[in-house]
């Protein structure tokens, strides 16, 4: 979506429609009495709410308004302006509108005009995608899709410059999801490779990948034993920023990348496995994170890493029982060959401590009890740091995304402590799920190392149609990646 920002008011705007955000019930308009009265009147008619991503899209005599709801004040969170954006112009677009006009000063409480537009910007560019690849004989919309921002800005220097870096994210997250959509036999370990590769090149990222035999030569067995039972290599790639200053200490973000997850010998259930594909979004939302930090070069040094295998059982597939020494050196009694995630992260983990980092974090759909604890409206942060812990929620509040912080203690450390190997890769209590998969990782983490770890299992996808996007990936963590990042000095 081709984003622009000028300084006249919204009714000069000519386009096809304007998106006029509704909270509490009523538009929010600056400064433009006639508009505000219609649209009240509009929505006294129709009885529209102005729930939550909530659309309503009508003719005002000079073209259309799309109404978009954002709830209550006393409830409102910057993800739901992002994903009213989407909701809008997924609304306007079914239709038939391409170009769309929205208030630069909305009057939205404490958000500033910076703020408002950056979300704005990269929700509606969300709300154009559509994963749609293996569809035939389907309509494209032809022509790019336009948003303009229309009115003062506190600042038009600043406005402007959050307008473009919303076209960097939306142009990253958009290609990403692309790749990360695909399902299990597309998006293969090679093909994972090969894409993160030619992305570098074209962001000037450096790249390495570690092929099967240099795992095996540096002893990364945990996440050997993942891929031992199906027909392709796990990998382990590295992309590397090197920031404005670099000098600087860098940052490792890892992710669990499992291109299907079939649970291996412990196989899953048959009912929802298709859903698997998603069990590399982790990867993905390091990936998108990496080629936004390319585009926006922050002044922080940030290293990508991710773990990629496919969980699948076979004649040479690990059984539960089996024990294998991890890159660290610690062994590990593999018990349940459905906790997957946390091998390939361990191995991964120990590999980043070679950048000498001055923070990881990790993300990974680890365990189905975050989405038992937490539903499909946040993630778990769990970490040694509370202050790193605390500055991802924060920075994840302004990104539009959603984070709880879990604790970690001394007997969930216990809890994972193995019967016959050093660990083993389920609890001996079988309670405090997320808990005590972050407890297993934090073996592979010095404790100087602030370190964070993301249980992104309920928030990577959606498996229906929402207001704001179809069925698909979300890329839940990228956002707050960057955000952070751009926060580090």
């Amino acid at each position: 979506m081709k984003t622009t920002l000028t300084l006249r008011p919204l009714e000069t705007q000519a386009k096809e429609a304007w998106i006029v955000f509704v909270q509490n019930k009523k538009p929010l308009l600056s400064g433009n009495a006639e508009l505000a009265k219609l649209i009240s009147a509009q929505i006294k008619k129709t009885g529209f709410s102005g729930d939550y991503a909530q659309t309503l899209v009508f003719q005002n005599g000079t073209g259309d308004v799309v109404l978009a709801g954002l709830g209550d004040s006393k409830h409102f969170r910057m993800e739901y302006l992002e994903r009213a954006a989407s909701a809008a112009v997924r609304a306007g677009k079914s239709a038939g509108l391409k170009n769309f006009a929205v208030s630069t000063a909305a009057g939205l409480g404490k958000v500033s005009d910076t703020a408002f537009v950056r979300a704005v910007a990269r929700g509606a560019a969300w709300g154009t995608y559509r994963f749609d690849t293996f569809k035939t004989g389907g309509k494209k919309t032809k022509g790019e899709m336009s948003l303009t921002f229309a009115g003062p800005c506190d600042n038009s220097a600043a406005c402007r410059k959050a307008q473009a870096e919303a076209e960097l994210e939306s142009k990253a997250l958009l290609e990403t999801a692309d790749l990360a959509n695909l399902p299990g036999n597309e998006a293969t370990p090679q093909k994972i490779s090969n894409w993160a590769q030619k992305m570098a090149k074209e962001n000037k990222l450096a790249f390495s990948v570690l092929s099967k035999a240099e795992l095996k030569k540096k002893g990364c067995n945990a996440i050997l034993a993942v891929a031992a039972g199906s027909a392709l290599d796990a990998r382990i790639i590295t992309l590397k920023y090197k920031g404005t200053n670099p000098k600087a200490q860098p940052v490792v973000i890892i992710g669990k990348t499992i291109t299907f997850d079939s649970g291996g010998i412990s196989l899953k259930p048959g009912k929802g496995m298709e859903w698997m594909r998603y069990d590399k979004s982790g990867g993905m939302a390091v990936l998108a994170a990496m080629q936004m930090v390319a585009l926006l070069k922050p002044e922080t040094p940030v290293i990508g890493m991710l773990a990629v295998a496919e969980n699948m059982p076979g004649g040479r597939a690990t059984r539960p029982g089996d024990i294998v020494k991890s890159h660290a050196g610690k062994t590990i009694e593999i018990l349940n060959t459905d906790a997957e995630g946390r091998l390939v992260l361990a191995d991964a983990l120990s590999l980043a401590q070679q950048h000498k980092p001055a923070a990881i974090v990790d993300l990974a759909t680890l365990t189905g009890a975050v989405i038992t604890a937490l539903g499909h409206t946040a993630a778990a942060v769990v970490g040694n740091n509370h202050k790193l812990n605390g500055l991802l929620i924060k920075t994840a509040d302004a990104a539009g995304e959603r984070l709880w912080e879990l604790p970690l203690w001394p007997e969930n450390m216990d809890d994972m402590k193995g019967t016959f190997a050093d660990l083993q890769n389920m609890s001996k209590s079988g309670t405090a799920g997320t808990i005590n998969g972050a407890a297993f990782l934090a073996n592979f983490v010095p404790e100087t190392v602030p370190w964070a770890h993301l249980d992104i299992a309920g928030t990577a996808w959606e498996e229906s149609s929402k207001p704001w996007m179809d069925p698909g990936v979300t890329l839940f963590g990228a956002r707050t990646l960057v955000e952070w990042i751009k926060e580090l000095k």
